[in-house]
């Protein structure tokens, strides 16, 4: 069977499942090196034990008050001494306020762990490889850090201060009802409880599944509202507002389904928790009142079981509510670990050294990868890139280019073959080091919904205010950013839609300037622009290139043409190498691939049929 090995049935497995997440869960509620929140932790515990003390005595308390009221009405303050009165307030009085103050010093060790998991899952989301983030879904994901989260608070508050001391206090009651009547009387109490806790673990096993449903499609309408919005341009360009809306309906049609009939259900519930309340309150009371009128019991000691059940049935009321809450937030929470458990696919070696950036130089040595084992991408790629030199790789869609630099990144692994840096290994050094000396330019600049300011200053947060400039002047963009009427502050939209092609692209090409890499990449930085536009840009990039180790991914060939070297790829070979004029006077496939672009635009390149592996000097 499916979802079953050789662990035992569903339900051993499930149970193995969530005792891990709340394993998981432990080692926040007592945080190492926080000696504050331990002492808090101890404290409400404290609390606890005087809250659950002052439950168990309250009924107590009235029972002599209701017999010494009994023993003689015609005197109230004789019969009812005024310490009774005051012990009896006092313990229900105090219980609450326990019960509070609990909750207020505990909650600072609740929320600490909320957001000590919630830093460490986004530190982990970031450690993931490339692929992880190619294949999720933004909203989808979102939702079940939020559900986790949130999850972690309910368990803790509810777990560890609801059921386990509702379970403690009931075997205390009962304990107390056996020493002081009989046996009957904790027999019908144990019963009513564990029927009322059997027929609530049941029929909420039923409901869970509606709750899935719910999330599954709430998950499923988020993904696509936050899909939809972040494409609005997209969405508005071709007249698909209808259809996006009534793809996020389709969804919440689902989910509206599936929260009637969990409402239906919960009704049944609540019904069928009543029923057996009901019973076990009548058989106790039934046992009490026959005491009374044998004699064997007084009318303190019925008021005591009834107030004792009524108690009781407070925190039982809700143990259905509870429990499904309890077995969701352990699914949401089992969610959000699973993202913790998920291995980077690069990760360092244990023995990772920083790289050390002398030169710069850059070599490819016999590489070949595929993104999937079944499909390579590169095959035996061989070139080199001396110090301060710029080389550019050109080829149609598709043949391997962009894969080139995220290989350089170290986004991936190689398959086969090595790419090395100053010499070194990049498999062999930490990424941090590595990707601290490499700057991009990429195709599709994706800004922060921020300021420009904080969109240049991410290649490097600790820069100064005059460094921001100073990169910004050197992309060419100052002018432009100064005239704009909140400059520097100007908020530049989802995605950076407020700016043009031209102007998201300068911004980051004074990004990279910024960070000041000795390596730098530009993967196809200015095909999506127009040829006025490209032309602007290219002086920026010549800029940013001055100096530097550089690799240009190229879809227009006139963007390289004073590349120091021009590699030609075509299925992901190198087919051809050399400069510009070089590789005209070769007339092989970069001198049609030039041809065809002069006589019938940019793009033409894509008609290219493939060529035969050749190679020139």
């Amino acid at each position: 069977m499916r979802g079953m090995g050789s662990g035992g049935t569903p339900a051993k497995l499930e149970f193995r499942q969530q005792a891990r997440v709340i394993r998981q869960l432990l080692p926040y509620l007592w945080p190492q090196g926080r000696r504050d929140l331990k002492r808090r932790v101890a404290f409400a515990i404290g609390l606890l034990v005087l809250a659950k003390m002052a439950n168990i005595y309250t009924p107590i308390i009235l029972k002599y008050a209701t017999d010494a009221l009994t023993t003689d009405a015609s005197n109230l303050l004789a019969a009812v001494p005024l310490g009774l009165i005051l012990a009896y307030g006092g313990a229900r009085a105090g219980a609450r306020v326990f019960d509070e103050a609990r909750d207020a010093i505990f909650a600072k060790v609740t929320q600490n762990a909320v957001r000590e998991i919630g830093r460490q899952v986004f530190a982990h989301l970031h450690r993931l490889s490339l692929r992880y983030h190619l294949d999720r879904r933004t909203g989808g994901l979102s939702r079940a850090i939020e559900r986790g989260t949130r999850g972690i608070e309910f368990l803790l508050t509810f777990v560890l201060f609801n059921i386990v001391p509702t379970l403690i206090e009931i075997a205390v009651v009962a304990g107390i009802l056996w020493a002081l009547f009989d046996w009957r009387f904790a027999a019908v109490m144990v019963l009513t409880i564990g029927a009322y806790v059997v027929v609530t673990f049941r029929v909420t096993e039923w409901r869970i599944r509606f709750r899935r449903e719910m999330n599954e499609a709430d998950s499923s309408a988020n993904t696509r509202a936050v899909d939809s919005l972040l494409n609005f341009e997209t969405v508005k360009a071709f007249n698909n507002e209808s259809y996006e809306v009534e793809r996020y309906d389709r969804g919440l049609r689902v989910y509206a389904d599936a929260a009637a009939r969990s409402r239906v259900s919960l009704a049944a519930l609540n019904a069928v928790q009543g029923l057996v309340l009901a019973a076990g309150i009548t058989g106790i009371l039934l046992l009490a009142g026959f005491g009374v009128a044998n004699g064997t019991m007084t009318v303190g000691d019925f008021v005591m079981c009834n107030a004792y059940l009524l108690q009781l049935s407070v925190p039982l009321n809700v143990l259905g509510t509870v429990y499904r809450e309890i077995k969701q937030a352990l699914v949401d929470m089992e969610t959000m670990f699973a993202i913790m458990d998920e291995p980077p696919e690069v990760q360092d070696r244990p023995d990772a050294a920083p790289l050390r950036v002398t030169d710069g130089e850059v070599a490819f040595e016999r590489v070949s990868f595929g993104y999937d084992p079944r499909r390579p991408i590169l095959h035996d790629v061989s070139f080199r890139i001396p110090p301060g030199h710029r080389v550019a790789v050109v080829g149609a869609s598709g043949a391997g280019k962009s894969t080139i630099s995220r290989l350089l990144f170290r986004f991936y692994d190689v398959t086969d073959g090595a790419i090395r840096i100053d010499g070194q290994d990049l498999r062999e050094v930490t990424q941090h080091s590595l990707r601290s000396a490499i700057g991009i330019v990429p195709q599709d600049t994706v800004l922060f919904n921020e300021s420009i300011y904080h969109n240049i200053a991410y290649g490097r947060p600790d820069a100064t205010r005059d460094q921001v400039v100073e990169a910004a002047q050197m992309a060419r963009i100052h002018d432009f950013i100064e005239s704009l009427p909140d400059g520097y502050a100007t908020v530049v939209g989802e995605r950076g839609l407020k700016l043009s092609g031209g102007e998201k692209q300068r911004v980051a090409i004074a990004r990279a300037l910024l960070k000041g890499p000795k390596v730098m990449v530009f993967d196809e930085a200015t095909s999506a622009l127009d040829t006025k536009t490209e032309q602007e840009i290219q002086q920026s990039l010549d800029a940013a290139a001055s100096g530097r180790t550089t690799l240009v991914i190229a879809h227009r060939l006139s963007t390289v043409i004073n590349a120091d070297e021009i590699l030609v790829l075509d299925h992901g070979r190198i087919v051809e190498r050399g400069t510009h004029a070089a590789l005209l006077q070769h007339d092989g496939t970069y001198a049609r691939m030039w041809a065809r672009q002069q006589a019938g635009g940019e793009n033409a390149i894509d008609d290219m049929p493939a060529a035969a592996p050749r190679r020139t000097g």
